[in-house]
């Protein structure tokens, strides 16, 4: 298997991932991860935010998604009121 190594966790719960690795798929300090546990496996999933293009391709979608469900402006305006409590 490409890319096995082992590594141990400290006693705050921090764990190495080794140089190679961090290399090769280009983790950097602050690199941000989705944690996930099940049983005796630790899965960890590099994630970053999505880009301009990306966003405004999501922001895109998110209004044609609205406009298909009969979604006006004025109900997104007093969705945000309410949970502002402002009624």
């Amino acid at each position: 298997m490409a890319g096995l190594a082992t590594t141990k966790m400290s006693s705050k719960g921090q764990v190495v991932i080794p140089e190679e690795i961090r290399k090769r798929l280009g983790l950097k300090a602050g690199s941000q991860f989705v944690v996930v546990g099940e049983k005796d496996t630790v899965i960890l999933k590099a994630i970053s935010p999505p880009s301009i293009e990306e966003f405004d391709d999501l922001i895109a979608e998110a209004r044609r998604q609205g406009r298909l469900g009969g979604m006006k402006r004025s109900d997104i305006t007093a969705a945000i009121a309410k949970a502002r409590g402002r009624r």
